[in-house]
């Protein structure tokens, strides 16, 4: 790992790791832990109900580096990989958060409170317009977050029409 502060491009510069994925917290590179089998499943499950969902202008993506645009350019930067992000499908590489509709975190007993705290502030201080916390804890349950404001969470079926019309069985997200 660099001994340097990066910039969100020095940081993508450096490509992929053989231990894992990083993420870039204030120009720091920061190891994230393995998310396990559940969560793996649970993401793509999750994706499997939204991909029949969305309007043709938007697609999905699993595990990709976003920068977070809160730095200056060249300066030391943000960039998380979110669980799943929903996006236009028009979006180039690297994604920008104006190219994102929706960032979906999977809440784990190891991740908890870097997805709702952490995560949930830089997401909306970034100006991503949804984000949705998916906790596995039983029951599983969604909690949709505009901005700063968060709704009620929600266990069973999440239904919303708002950023586009959909439907998630949150209990088949588990086997």
């Amino acid at each position: 790992m660099p001994d340097q502060l990066l910039s969100t491009e020095e940081y993508r510069a450096l490509g992929e790791t053989d231990r894992g994925f990083t993420e870039l917290v204030e120009g720091r590179v920061v190891p994230s832990p393995g998310a396990g089998r559940t969560h793996n499943l649970a993401a793509c499950r999750l994706a499997g109900q939204l991909e029949r969902q969305l309007p043709h202008s938007l697609a999905f993506v699993l595990g990709t580096d976003l920068d977070l645009d809160l730095a200056p350019k060249g300066e030391p930067g943000f960039s998380r990989r979110p669980d799943l992000l929903i996006l236009d499908r028009a979006a180039g590489d690297p994604i920008r958060t104006t190219d994102v509709t929706v960032v979906v975190e999977i809440a784990t007993s190891h991740s908890r409170r870097t997805d709702y705290r952490v995560k949930h502030d830089e997401y909306a201080d970034a100006g991503i317009p949804h984000y949705w916390i998916v906790d596995l804890t039983e029951p599983v349950t969604l909690v949709a977050c505009q901005g700063y404001r968060d709704a009620p969470p929600v266990t069973g079926t999440f239904t919303t029409e708002v950023p586009f019309p959909v439907k998630i069985d949150l209990d088949a997200l588990l086997d």
